[in-house]
């Protein structure tokens, strides 16, 4: 627990194992400015939100990312989650030293850095990790905090309303796609979903690390709450953009998977997180997933002789475990462009 980074009531130095050379420090300033990402409104008829979300992938390259609103997650479970995530980082640290965890593999536990292998790159960042089973919640693994008192109650009203968005999301995703609407139901969206509540501490020199390397999520769909405090950046046309967050919506990004299932039409887009010297910062990301053992290659409906598969037909296991190390690099999509990846396999 000592190696938690919010442990220490305040950090006067950044220390060394932090510290990354500059030459290894991608494109480090991103574009001047912030951007608001393209708005969407689901409370729009079907057809307007459907063209809406393949548009603003469009719009920002490559069906990056998105912010949505009117989306059907109360604004009461959203602001109880941020409160009683806020309130557990804020619980004295014996409260929290039995769920400390450095096993990748258990479904509950909190940690400091990421869940990626980095080799010796730490990153400024502390996690909770959560795991919630699906249809029956109240199934979901042992193990969870039993402080703060309400989290466990907060914690599943919220995800069961952002897993239902997120299928919402993913069925007109089908249709816009010309998929059958439930083509992304089933084992490809039926595995635990998990909940990475992310604390970003103060940082004493945010020009010299980051809170999260670039990399693109495995999963098949994330939904971000993004906290007011800026820090989310994301690659666009060579080069970074901050993202404006917008309060009370989502900040929507495709998984990996659903760029091997589109065969490239969709892609999973490179991210990374900046810290700041001032302010903590605290997010909550939803990640639908796969079941373990499903098998996902690119839809039948993609190919063609002229369009064959770009990507190999793996379980979702086997790919966690190829596409499990992210290092800085020289260049954007240098670790995460997964074509060029799979054709060296």
């Amino acid at each position: 627990m000592e190696k938690m980074l919010h442990a220490a009531p305040v950090h006067a130095t950044l220390p060394e194992c932090f510290i990354f050379p500059a030459d290894k420090l991608p494109q480090a300033k991103a574009t001047s400015g912030a951007v608001s990402l393209p708005i969407i409104d689901l409370s729009l008829g079907r057809d307007e939100v459907r063209r809406a979300i393949l548009d603003a992938g469009k719009e920002i390259g490559f069906f990056q990312a998105c912010i949505v609103v009117n989306h059907g997650v109360s604004l009461e479970a959203m602001r109880d989650m941020e409160a009683v995530c806020q309130e557990f980082f804020a619980l004295p640290q014996e409260d929290k030293a039995g769920l400390y965890s450095e096993d990748a593999g258990k479904a509950t536990r909190i940690y400091s850095s990421t869940m990626f292998d980095t080799g010796a790159e730490k990153y400024w960042r502390d996690c909770l990790r959560l795991a919630c089973s699906f249809p029956d919640v109240g199934d979901s693994p042992s193990g969870w905090p039993d402080k703060p008192a309400r989290l466990r109650e907060v914690v599943e009203r919220f995800t069961v309303q952002t897993r239902g968005l997120g299928m919402q999301i993913l069925r007109l995703l089908c249709e816009g796609l010309g998929l059958r609407p439930d083509y992304l139901e089933g084992d490809i969206s039926g595995g635990d979903v998990v909940l990475h509540v992310n604390h970003y501490p103060p940082c004493p020199d945010p020009t010299a690390t980051l809170g999260l390397p670039p990399h693109c999520d495995r999963n098949l769909l994330t939904l971000l709450v993004p906290s007011m405090v800026r820090g989310l950046e994301v690659a666009y046309k060579g080069d970074w953009i901050k993202v404006d967050p917008v309060p009370g919506a989502f900040v929507v990004n495709f998984g990996c998977q659903l760029e091997v299932v589109t065969n490239g039409v969709l892609k999973s887009i490179e991210h990374r997180v900046m810290t700041n010297l001032g302010v903590a910062r605290t997010t909550v990301a939803t990640f639908i997933m796969p079941t373990t053992d499903c098998l996902i290659g690119p839809a039948a409906e993609f190919l063609s002789d002229d369009n064959p598969p770009a990507y190999r037909t793996l379980t979702f296991g086997e790919f966690k475990r190829i596409y499990s190390v992210v290092k800085l690099g020289s260049s954007l999509n240098l670790t995460t462009n997964l074509k060029d990846v799979q054709k060296e396999l």
